[in-house]
């Protein structure tokens, strides 16, 4: 079972950085990646998701592409979606029944319908405040453990997770989280990894 799903944040890294610390990332125990790029065109994002995927084929590690449906249907990848984006269900008809759709749920409302569209899994948050791109409101852990009582597949948490504050998962039922500065700002990435793989293996 994947616990460790990073979304990476190219922001401040030339091309070649990224990649390394994408691949350093990977080796350090990343089961599942996410290409989030929200301000580039899709060209670019085409041209990097083809060199990010060919780095996660080398580790058996399943690529998502962050909201855009046609670049994943494009690369041969899944999709993560939020409320705003194409619905799951639409996704899944273009993608097909092996793709992994992911959908960002804040309520058991929401999951409930985002499993019921085809769902692969859910990512439930923000946990904590979070400075990435994306607009956050906070979801409490008590509703994480309620979504995973009533949705049978995988559920994620995300926003503002890191190694000092990850335990505050332990006994919610979540499945995995998912971060991105905690790995992407990291000074060793790799290092960085293995020792949040380790913790949250220990308390999920």
């Amino acid at each position: 079972m994947s616990k460790l799903y990073l979304v990476t944040n190219s922001d401040k890294y030339s091309e070649e950085e990224f990649l390394q610390r994408i691949e350093a990332a990977l080796r350090g125990g990343v089961d599942i990646l996410q290409l989030r790029e929200k301000d580039r065109p899709d060209r670019q994002i085409l041209d990097l998701g083809k060199k990010i995927k060919n780095l996660c084929d080398a580790y058996h590690v399943p690529m998502l592409i962050d909201d855009k449906v046609h670049l994943a249907w494009a690369l041969g990848c899944g999709v993560h979606v939020g409320k705003e984006d194409m619905p799951v269900e639409l996704c899944r008809k273009l993608l097909g029944p092996d793709a992994i759709i992911g959908a960002t749920a804040k309520s058991v409302e929401a999951a409930k319908e985002s499993k019921n569209q085809g769902a692969s899994y859910l990512g439930v948050g923000a946990i904590f405040e979070t400075k990435t791109h994306v607009k956050t409101k906070r979801t409490s852990v008590e509703t994480l453990s309620t979504i995973k009582k009533e949705i049978t597949i995988p559920v994620y948490a995300i926003g503002g997770l890191n190694i000092d504050n990850v335990d505050i998962l332990k006994n919610s039922g979540a499945d995995g989280i998912c971060v991105v500065r905690a790995i992407m700002d990291a000074d060793d990435v790799y290092k960085a990894s293995k020792e949040l793989k380790e913790r949250i293996e220990n308390i999920l």
